[in-house]
């Protein structure tokens, strides 16, 4: 057989047949005087079996290990192999076609997605109510609440979910409490009127103290636990891009209602 007729045999294309001879998966039958490669029944069948295990999933070095093995061991065990890595597909295929669905039931609950989206279903939600908080206030949201659903999103997104408890605490407090979410708003508010500001303002102590007013007791204490295993709080580059952010009066009021949750902890 031609190469043309064994890899229409076969059912591949002849490009594949010459790289299967380049990576030494396929044997290169002797040539004809012509210069023909001259393929037997025996390299179809070789072809087939490589075609019907790549066809599996197995890589062409897996393949290259199975065919390599007369007594078939190595297939079994890379097959098992093979099978325990496509159920972890599954399982990771079924956990992001639910997080699609929530996705797509909150954009048809509320005809759009917040800029944030994709995130985890605790923030969505407290996401979801801080839009219904900020459409009830006159006026547009503080720039504030926008800045801070991109820095939990980001915290969220680099972190475990072991050291977001803090954070999954302090949005149930507020989604839990409408009273809560409407202080919220007016720390934003707040922090924005900090912004042109200068770092002595008394401003500066009155919204500090709010801030920390408004932290439940439990996200409190799982914040302060954070810290203390070199958590969010800690000194570091990240902190000080974090702070770059703010202008000079927010920053103070930050770092000082840092203060008063570390003294508020004891």
């Amino acid at each position: 057989m031609r190469i043309g007729e064994l890899a229409a045999a076969v059912g591949v294309t002849t490009r594949a047949v010459r790289h299967y001879h380049r990576i030494g998966l396929l044997p290169e039958p002797p040539r004809q005087s012509n210069g023909y490669r001259d393929y037997t029944l025996r390299d179809a069948v070789e072809l087939a079996r490589i075609r019907r295990l790549t066809e599996l999933g197995l890589s062409l070095d897996e393949v290259k290990d199975v065919l390599t093995d007369d007594v078939g061991r190595d297939l079994v065990e890379i097959l098992a192999e093979l099978d325990a890595d496509l159920g972890r597909q599954e399982e990771e295929i079924r956990q992001r076609r639910v997080r699609l669905g929530r996705l797509l039931e909150q954009a048809k609950r509320t005809g759009q997605l917040p800029v944030e989206a994709p995130v985890s279903p605790e923030l969505t939600a407290l996401f979801d109510d801080m839009a219904r908080a900020s459409a009830r206030l006159p006026g547009p949201e503080p720039a504030m609440a926008a800045k801070e659903r991109e820095l939990l999103a980001l915290l969220e997104t680099g972190s475990s979910g072991a050291d977001l408890g803090w954070l999954y605490a302090m949005g149930q407090g507020l989604i839990a409490d409408a009273e809560a979410m409407r202080r919220a708003y007016t720390v934003y508010a707040q922090m924005d009127a900090l912004a042109e500001a200068a770092e002595d303002d008394p401003r500066v102590e009155e919204t500090a103290r709010a801030i920390v007013d408004g932290i439940p007791d439990e996200a409190a204490q799982a914040m302060i636990a954070a810290e203390g295993k070199g958590g969010s709080c800690e000194e570091d580059g990240f902190t000080d891009a974090l702070f770059a952010e703010f202008s000079p009066a927010q920053s103070a009021a930050v770092r000082r209602a840092i203060e008063l949750l570390r003294e508020r902890a004891g």
